[in-house]
């Protein structure tokens, strides 16, 4: 059998290399348009700024280990421009012809490039190969870049900030959109933006890229921006010319479609990696999601498939984590702006916890807010903070793909010891958070804007009342409450808050169980609450 590979980053290389463990008389060529093979293109951020030092460890393997290895061919400069599906051949840019018996399409995807004017000036450059991170460091040594524009707030915008930011550039983050990291919601990318801001990042939102000139960059808004070089990151196209002329069904933003089995609609053709559409696990809709991790497994899935295991590929959660400067972000699963899209019914939370016990040292704090719905399950997740975010994240989204509920989060059983957890870890407080709302012991709000008849209390000591609280609120401390419910109207919204949410949690059980049913606690509490205003008054709102 010859299996023909058209294209060698992440999907393509683990097609070739798991089907020669299958098949070792199976005949692989694999054909790569550039002069690289299974690059890690998730690190080339960290190789432009020198945190990775050296070309080889982002670089991939070469032709020879895969032939060598794996007994795989590789030809590199090896463009194909034409499928010729009934004669099941490829023809490439030479004009050589090359037969197949199975045909997998890894052709990925290409930086989008917008309609703007300077857009190919020589000091704007995109990031998607080993070779765009050598051009963007020669030019950083020989033009002495002292200043960088980078437009797009994706995960390689927000790394390529970080990264330039540390090696002393001043940086300029531009975004079209209301926030960074589009798969989160703002109230968690509100982090992401604070923490840029504090970290030296001059970060434009809800602004577009009129005209790119040497030196600066002019913004939709007539502001500009000055940037010795310019660093467009604004998204994917997937390449999918040739298999359109061929015949091959596109499907959502015409990348290729498949089935289950990573078939195209010609049997004898195979699709993987960033340009081929995959079913969203929450919404079972058609969708793309480009991770390297999802990439690496397809290319797994095309090759068993390829052999007759009849291994069916999933739907997709989207689990992806970012670190930005002292943060770490991560998420799995659908936000609540794709489920309102998708009209999806849902509730929410948010739980502060610590990575460990308070008492071993330095314990870090993070936030983790889940979206379920009235039938128990879950929808999706988001975290952000210090260490343990990724395990955290990573434990909601096996549940989530293993079909489990809000439920089983309460009742994980975690590895626990005080340097590693807490007695209940922050994926079971999250649990019985949820399950909390769905018994009716509490009722949860997360406004940021209150209307003038909403009643706010402060159930925090009164000395961290004086020290700051939200307008308008009066302080009854918790310890106090029971005394005190007469304050409280039955025909008035009451918000209860403290620093976190678990306080005012405590306390609005103390009024429930009183009879009083329009008492909510302020999700996420104060921290979160003055988290999602600093990044709103940093926008100018």
């Amino acid at each position: 059998m010859k299996v023909v590979i058209v294209g060698g980053g992440p999907a393509g290389a683990n097609c070739a290399t798991r089907l020669s463990r299958l098949d070792k008389k199976a005949e692989i060529l694999v054909l790569e348009k550039s002069q690289e093979i299974a690059i890690g293109t998730c690190g080339l951020p960290y190789y432009c700024s020198g945190l990775v030092q050296y070309r080889e460890s982002v670089a991939g393997t070469t032709p020879s280990k895969l032939k060598q290895n794996y007994n795989v061919d590789v030809r590199l400069d090896a463009e194909v421009v034409k499928i010729n599906r009934a004669e099941k051949n490829v023809v490439l840019a030479s004009g050589e012809t090359i037969s197949y018996d199975k045909l997998v399409l890894a052709v990925g995807a290409s930086p989008l490039i917008p309609d703007i004017k300077g857009v190919d000036l020589p000091h704007v450059f995109t990031l998607r190969r080993v070779v765009d991170a050598d051009k963007i460091k020669n030019f950083m040594k020989n033009e002495n870049v002292k200043s960088v524009a980078i437009v797009g707030g994706g995960f390689i915008g927000i790394e390529m900030a970080e990264n330039l930011r540390g090696i002393g550039l001043k940086v300029s983050l531009i975004e079209a959109a209301e926030q960074l990291l589009t798969p989160l919601d703002l109230d968690m990318a509100a982090f992401a933006h604070n923490e840029m801001r504090v970290n030296g990042v001059n970060l434009y939102l809800k602004d577009g890229v009129s005209e790119i000139k040497k030196g600066k960059v002019i913004l939709s808004s007539g502001e500009t921006v000055n940037a010795d070089m310019v660093i467009m990151s604004v998204g994917i196209r997937p390449k999918t010319k040739i298999a359109e002329e061929a015949g091959i069904e596109l499907g959502y933003k015409k990348a290729i479609r498949v089935d289950s089995f990573l078939r195209t609609n010609d049997r004898d053709i195979f699709a993987c990696g960033d340009g081929i559409t995959v079913l969203d696990f929450v919404t079972h809709k058609e969708t793309m999601i480009p991770l390297a991790s999802l990439a690496n497994r397809q290319g797994r899935v095309v090759a068993d498939n390829i052999v007759e295991c009849s291994q069916p590929y999933q739907a997709n959660q989207g689990s992806a984590i970012v670190k930005v400067f002292n943060l770490s972000i991560a998420n799995t699963g659908n936000s609540e702006k794709k489920l309102i899209q998708n009209n999806i019914p849902y509730l929410k939370c948010h739980i502060w916890a610590i990575s460990h016990t308070g008492y071993y040292p330095n314990p870090q704090q993070m936030l983790i807010k889940l979206l379920f719905n009235e039938d128990k399950k879950i929808l999706g997740a988001q975290a952000v903070g210090g260490e343990g975010v990724d395990k955290r994240i990573d434990v909601i989204a096996t549940v989530m793909r293993l079909g489990g509920t809000i439920y089983d989060l309460s009742e994980a059983e975690l590895c626990y010891s005080p340097p590693y957890s807490t007695p209940k870890d922050p994926v079971n407080l999250i649990g019985m958070l949820a399950e909390n709302i769905l018994n009716g012991f509490i009722k949860l709000i997360d406004d940021i804007d209150f209307d003038k008849d909403t009643v706010l209390i402060d159930v925090r000591s009164p000395n961290a009342y004086k020290a700051g609280t939200i307008k308008g609120a009066i302080n009854i401390p918790v310890s106090e409450i029971q005394s005190r419910l007469s304050e409280l109207p039955h025909d008035k919204k009451v918000v209860l808050f403290c620093d976190q949410g678990s306080v005012s949690y405590n306390a609005s059980q103390v009024a429930i169980q009183d009879g009083y049913d329009n008492v909510y606690s302020l999700s996420g509490g104060l921290i979160l609450y003055a988290e999602k205003l600093r990044n709103r008054l940093s926008m100018g709102e």
